[in-house]
């Protein structure tokens, strides 16, 4: 109650204070008590939104939902990895097309808080930061490294290329852009901090900086030249105290609130409370606190990008509807009803929100068979032979799967142990599958049996993302066998020699080349059929008949699946169907007993099968 008081009295002076400042230009400045827009105090109600999780068909819609819910501002991270896939190939095209999503939302009527990284976080692969940094065996990322900082300078100075005109100084939307991300939470190397502020203002970004942090890392972290605000999960009061006392004026603002959170492989599906997320906002606006909710609208991890956390490893489905106001697929919930409602009774003067759009329309179909099968062991590419087991990176490979085949001595009943394997393994004796192991379980050993002549082994590692948060980010987590895998028995420990190692980036070049036939396996396999449509719509493709893999609609890449749960769908938009003819591909990596799959008109999110 007195930290609550103590607050109050806080905002309170800011709001006797108000009058009394003078912002200096056009434009959007940060004053003493106040955020000014165009000489007028402005309370920003955000709420966050990643142009990579939303088909570029739905942009538009997306960000009329926002503003429908009384929002005036969109917060939107850059994944670095979205944009140089390579180093030195930089795409900003199609649903990469950065730029166009900020012009949208300034179609809409809305600002956009900008969050370039170099590192993002966001429950992404790597936390957004490019896979091929890994490649180098001894980078140490979000550091002064020179080599990392030498590609982040010429990311971001890309990047202000691409967005510089569209600050708000420029007639554009952007009014505020971040320096860095939470990095309290990773490092306290404030001087690493001033140099990606310096790379952002060298590279054309001239509206104002800032950073967010949790409470306890802002007195650690913060950097008092740069404008910070604190995230936060429930009461406000707590955390802004905690940022007074590193912030003695200034505007408040809560830079992340979460509405509801991100859910990760065989954990229960998360929730958030909807009336206290409605008390805690009303708050804050009445006591002109800022705020951006994370998520306003999550959306969808597709293809390989959903990330882990760690420790202990944990690995993030397909599905970001972090049970927000607008739901996955783009639906107004009952939390954005709420939330509208509340967000109606504090618009600026002249301010009005839209009519809520429509929902796309959604469709269901019956179940189908996929009856062509393409073997995984059938269709390799050529390996590569190396004396011990090499990571995915280090033999140039992003994302995907990546066999190991060696050969086991004759001998008697033995432990097969593998060093550092990342993820997920499936291993092969002869063609025949002995054992899983799992990361998250710290799963690493497995017993063999005794064996009256060589034996083929083979070890297929399927990786999940790339750790996003933590102090193990870029440190323990190159993807394969990062170690060696060593024959244990009771005379010696041997580690085996000799690996034809196949890269299995699952990408276009991969599945084009697929041989198909028309009998199944219980072995890893790519699966093919076809399913008919009269009319086109959002649908959530049924895969709890299946194991674990991933899934491939007319060519784009859905995400993975695992029925282990609680996620049993993946959600299919609308813009990536076709009336009449539909080809799915998915890749089974545990053999399912039904290859069937069905189209539903609602999501399954919440069913866990441990």
């Amino acid at each position: 109650m007195l930290q609550w008081l103590a607050l109050t009295v806080l905002v309170s002076g800011g709001l006797m204070a108000r009058a009394q400042e003078s912002p200096a230009s056009h434009g959007f400045v940060i004053g003493t008590n106040d955020f000014w827009l165009d000489g007028r105090p402005i309370q920003i109600r955000c709420g966050e939104m990643h142009y990579a999780r939303i088909p570029r068909e739905y942009w538009a819609n997306r960000l009329r939902l926002a503003h429908a819910m009384g929002l005036n501002t969109v917060c939107a991270y850059m994944f670095w990895n979205r944009h140089e896939p390579q180093p030195g190939k930089f795409d900003f095209s199609g649903g990469a097309d950065v730029a166009e999503f900020c012009r949208l939302a300034q179609a809409e009527g809305l600002h956009v808080i900008l969050r370039p990284g170099p590192y993002a976080c966001a429950e992404w692969d790597f936390g957004g930061l490019p896979w091929w940094l890994l490649k180098i065996p001894d980078i140490k990322v979000r550091t002064e490294d020179p080599r990392y900082l030498a590609a982040c300078q010429e990311y971001l100075r890309v990047v202000g290329k691409q967005l510089g005109p569209l600050q708000i100084t420029h007639g554009g939307p952007i009014i505020m852009v971040q320096v860095e991300n939470e990095y309290g939470a990773f490092g306290h190397d404030r001087n690493y901090l001033h140099i990606i502020r310096d790379d952002l203002r060298a590279a054309g970004f001239d509206v104002p900086l800032f950073t967010c942090d949790g409470a306890p890392e802002l007195k650690i972290d913060s950097v008092p030249d740069i404008f910070c605000g604190v995230d936060c999960a429930g009461d406000p009061g707590k955390a802004l105290n905690t940022l007074r006392e590193v912030r003695p004026s200034g505007p408040l603002m809560v830079s992340e609130f979460y509405p509801g959170w991100f859910d990760s492989w065989g954990k229960p599906h998360h929730t958030g409370d909807t009336t206290n997320l409605v008390k805690n906002l009303a708050w804050m606006l009445d006591h002109h606190v800022s705020f951006s909710l994370y998520m306003a609208h999550g959306g969808t991890s597709f293809g390989f990008d959903a990330g882990a956390n760690s420790p202990p490893f944990s690995p993030q489905t397909t599905s970001y509807d972090y049970d927000a106001p607008i739901s996955e697929a783009g639906w107004a919930t009952p939390k954005f009803y709420a939330l509208r409602d509340l967000f109606s009774q504090h618009l600026n003067p002249g301010e009005t929100i839209p009519d809520v759009p429509t929902r796309n329309p959604v469709i269901a179909f019956n179940s189908f068979e996929l009856t062509e099968c393409a073997p995984l062991f059938s269709n390799l590419p050529k390996s590569k032979l190396f004396p011990r087991p090499q990571t995915m990176e280090g033999l140039d490979q992003a994302h995907g799967a990546i066999l190991y085949r060696g050969q086991l001595p004759a001998g008697g009943a033995a432990q097969l142990h593998i060093g550092g394997l990342h993820d997920y393994g499936l291993i092969f004796l002869d063609g025949r599958k002995i054992a899983t192991l799992d990361r998250r379980l710290n799963q690493s050993t497995v017993p063999l049996p005794a064996r009256s002549a060589p034996a083929r082994l083979d070890i297929l590692v399927d990786a999940f993302g790339h750790i996003n948060f933590g102090h193990n980010l870029g440190v323990s987590d190159r993807k394969g066998i990062t170690e060696g895998v060593e024959l244990v028995d009771d005379a010696a420990t041997n580690e085996i020699i000799g690996w034809n190692i196949f890269n299995l980036p699952m990408d276009e070049p991969e599945l084009a080349k697929l041989k198909f036939q028309n009998s199944a396996t219980s072995l890893p396999a790519f699966y093919r059929g076809e399913f008919s449509l009269a009319q086109t719509g959002d649908t959530f493709l049924d895969m709890s008949a299946w194991g674990k893999g991933m899934v491939w609609v007319n060519g784009h890449n859905l995400g993975r699946f695992w029925n282990i749960g609680p996620q049993q769908t993946l959600y299919c938009p609308a813009p990536w169907l076709k009336t009449g003819r539909n080809e799915i591909v998915v890749f089974e990596s545990n053999g399912a007993g039904q290859h069937v799959v069905a189209g539903l008109a609602e999501p399954i999110l919440d069913r866990l099968n441990p």
